[in-house]
């Protein structure tokens, strides 16, 4: 195990259409896509893509979705730690005008208790927060083994604060900054006070205000892609995430900034595709949206 993702999986399906039908009419969309889904679960494919594929435990029904799902992480070399559920998760998403609508159905009664996994040569962990108890556990051993802990904060859940003591690279959403009624500022002084060695906020186009392992905050402004050229922003921020985790674990001798800067090339290329699979990037892909795009003027 080089690698150990912890979160929830989701099977999306992505759509571009003009409008959402509702009553009894119909309207037929422009393209779509079917892919895995998931925040952890994408950055584990993210991480897996760009060349080391970690262990990922998740949420796994026994029904044709879920088959599709091994599939999947198979092509990628992913091994998956199942945590049974009786229905797989569906995520429908709309993107529209840089933003995205998502209707959730989601199965998060797991069966069976935290598996018992051999870490024995991981190097980092990855947790969004889903399995609350799988990620306290998780993030535990793995702090006592002297082992990275990184969290995706999307949103506020019933462990944050108590999880976030146990987190080293605590990288969370505007939208927590609302939930907890802070500012993107306050929010990197909470995480400081709460021991996390770097942390930030990321704040879509306006890019990440965040600080670095030696307590100094700062601005990382987001690449300046076209909006012409942004087709689905979801998933982004969760390819970010297993960006800068892969960074990490390749690059250990680089700085925080440069595992960031890594990461948000990858999240620029993400946008201009449609689904999750296809917004995956490559090595080649980073190097090429880093030299195509700069960065945007106006900042945090």
């Amino acid at each position: 195990m080089q690698a150990l993702f912890v979160g929830q999986t989701y099977i999306d399906v992505t759509f571009l259409a003009d409008d959402l039908p509702t009553g009894d009419e119909k309207t037929v969309a422009r393209d779509y896509a079917i892919s895995f889904g998931g925040n952890a679960v994408t950055a584990a494919f993210a991480c897996a893509k760009l060349g080391i594929a970690p262990d990922l435990l998740t949420s796994i029904a026994d029904d044709w979705l879920g088959r599709m799902f091994i599939d999947m992480a198979a092509k990628y070399g992913i091994s998956v730690h199942h945590r049974k559920v009786k229905e797989s998760s569906l995520s429908f998403i709309m993107p529209r005008g840089g933003k995205r609508a998502i209707v959730r159905c989601r199965d998060d009664h797991y069966l069976h208790p935290v598996p018992p996994l051999n870490l024995q040569g991981c190097r980092a962990l990855h947790l969004d927060g889903h399995q609350a108890d799988a990620a306290m556990h998780y993030a535990k051993a793995c702090r006592e083994a002297g082992i990275l802990t990184s969290l995706d904060g999307g949103g506020l859940r019933s462990n944050t604060h108590e999880l976030l003591e146990l987190i080293d690279v605590a990288i969370v959403a505007e939208r927590l900054c609302e939930q907890m009624n802070m500012s993107p500022g306050e929010m990197l002084t909470y995480l400081k006070g709460r021991g996390c060695k770097v942390g930030g906020v990321t704040l879509g186009e306006r890019g990440m205000v965040w600080y670095d392992e030696n307590g100094i905050e700062g601005i990382l402004p987001s690449l300046d892609v076209p909006s012409d050229a942004v087709v689905d922003t979801n998933g982004a921020g969760d390819i970010f995430h297993g960006a800068y985790v892969y960074s990490a674990m390749a690059h250990p001798e680089l700085s925080w900034r440069e595992h960031f800067i890594f990461a948000r090339s990858a999240s620029a290329h993400a946008i201009q595709h449609l689904g999750n699979e296809a917004s995956l990037p490559t090595l080649t892909d980073i190097v090429e949206t880093q030299t195509r795009f700069a960065e945007r003027k106006q900042a945090a």
